[in-house]
Formats: structure tokens, C-alpha cells, sequence
């Protein structure tokens, strides 16, 4: 039996992320899979804030050097955080299939963002969330926020913001099942309201999941294989096509949304 190391960041999101990728891996292929979670230099500067670090690799550095240096066989990241320049000796072998890629405003009040309050505090770290959350309500106070998902929804539930948006996708896996806007699985008193590609376009690659590993390994690479869903490799190559197109990075002002037509073909929106 095949036996994968994973390597993943050590954030509760990441390993959330690794455990379903790898529990996917074994279900298609019978590998036995173990997860190693490691700090990036991303998480250790996470009270920084983001105009003061050199963001490029920031999430990805040391879960890829495992990987070139043989510790680990897998690397999984958030598709979103990945640089924009192709990574030396390492492949995305595989996309699985995509969550849903929209953003979330998430506040106490069950607020839409038609609904949002003049002069209502909204924490991000985004500048692509800011600009389109201002072009929609020029009102709105937008706070500069980092750390974990747990981090952000805790300073709404504490009165320090009136909302948040993060990824959907974050939370639909960390607290599965999230539907319908209901967040009752974070044990806070929460409500979501999913941001429509016209309210809020989505970050390239937001949603999916990159495995990589070594462009030599050819055994781990087949086994990857399995596990990837080609529908949603296709649209977020697309997507980030774009974004290199605008010389973006992953944290630049570009939103990008591929999807499937009817016929087969990829529709592409994107904003800059």
C-alpha cells in the first residue's frame, strides 16, 4: 500500500483541507495517508499587517520545501494563495472538486449587504473585498483584519465589528454542514449571507484546493491523479490566467469566476 505524507499549513482551515483531500485520496486510491502540519512564515507574522510583510509565498514556503526535500510526498494548499509564478521541480497534480467559491458576509444581525448599515464597521484584509464592498455602499468603515477564521468571526460575535466577509468555502469546511446562511455549527451567534459574483467577484482560484508534488515523483503524481476534478482545474487555470494577465499576486485587486456553460464551454468574469 502506497503511503503519502501531506504536507499542510497548521491553521484549523488547512488541516481541515488536508484531512478531507486525503480522506479523498484514500477512498479512490486505498493510499494511507498522515498529515503533517507546519507554520509558515505567513502564520508567523499573522499580527502584522499586510502592506508591512512580503506577502509573495508567504503561506505556501516552508509546506513546499518539504516537499523538494523529500519529507513529504503532498503538498496541499489553498489554490488562492499560491504565488502566480509556476514553483520550481513541484506540479498541481490535482484540483478535486471546487467548494463554493463566493465570499460570505458573516455578522450578528443576519445583515445582507444591501442591508448594511451606514458607517457599519466591516473587517477585511483584502483589498479586492474593500473595493468592491465600498463601490456597493461607499458608507461602509472597512477595518483591516488578519489571523484565523476564528479570529475574524470572534470579533463580530464580540461587538469589535459589525461584520465580516471571508471565503464561504472556509467556512462550509471547517464547520460542514453551513447552508442556507445558517452558521449554527460555530457555536456563536452568527448569521451568513453569501456575497453574489455581481456584489462581490471571488479572488482567483477561490474554493479549490492545489495538490502538488514533486514533478519527478511520476508514482505520486498518478495517485493524485484520481482525486482530480477536471471541470474545476480548468476554471481556475482560467482564473488565474487572468490574474497574471493583471500581474497580480494573491493577495492583488483582482476578482475572477470561471464557470461551465451548458455546451461544454467556460465563461470568465473578471475585475481589476
Amino acid at each position: 500500500m502506497a503511503r503519502l505524507r501531506i504536507a499542510t499549513r497548521r491553521s484549523a482551515l488547512a488541516r481541515a483541507q488536508a484531512f478531507q483531500t486525503g480522506q479523498l485520496i484514500t477512498a479512490r486510491t486505498g493510499a494511507d495517508v498522515e498529515l503533517v502540519a507546519m507554520a509558515t512564515s505567513g502564520d508567523l507574522q499573522a499580527d502584522i499587517p499586510v502592506g508591512d510583510v512580503d506577502v509573495k509565498g508567504m503561506f505556501v514556503d516552508t509546506i513546499r520545501r518539504a516537499v523538494r526535500d523529500g519529507d513529504c510526498q503532498v503538498a496541499v494548499h489553498s489554490y488562492k494563495d499560491l504565488p502566480g509564478d509556476p514553483a520550481a521541480g513541484l506540479v498541481v497534480a490535482a484540483v478535486p472538486p471546487r467548494e463554493d467559491p463566493r465570499d460570505i458576509l458573516v455578522s450578528r444581525d443576519g445583515y445582507a449587504l444591501s442591508t448594511l448599515p451606514p458607517l457599519a464597521t466591516v473587517g477585511t484584509s483584502s483589498e479586492r473585498r474593500r473595493l468592491q464592498l465600498l463601490r456597493a455602499k461607499p458608507s461602509l468603515q472597512i477595518c483591516a483584519v488578519r489571523g484565523n477564521v476564528d479570529t475574524r468571526l470572534r470579533k463580530v460575535a464580540d461587538g469589535e465589528l459589525d461584520a465580516v466577509v471571508v471565503a464561504y468555502a472556509g467556512l462550509r469546511r471547517l464547520y460542514a454542514p453551513v447552508g442556507q446562511g445558517g452558521l449554527g455549527a460555530l457555536r456563536l451567534p452568527l448569521k451568513g449571507a453569501p456575497l453574489e459574483p455581481g456584489e462581490c467577484l471571488p479572488a482567483a482560484a477561490q474554493g479549490a484546493i492545489a495538490v502538488e508534488c514533486r514533478s519527478d515523483d511520476a508514482e505520486t503524481g498518478v495517485l493524485l491523479a484520481a482525486v482530480d476534478d477536471p471541470v474545476s482545474h480548468r476554471a481556475v487555470t482560467a482564473e488565474r490566467a487572468l490574474l497574471a494577465r493583471f500581474g497580480g499576486g494573491c493577495l492583488a485587486a483582482v476578482g475572477a469566476l470561471c464557470t461551465a456553460t451548458g455546451d461544454g464551454r467556460l465563461e470568465l468574469l473578471g475585475m481589476a
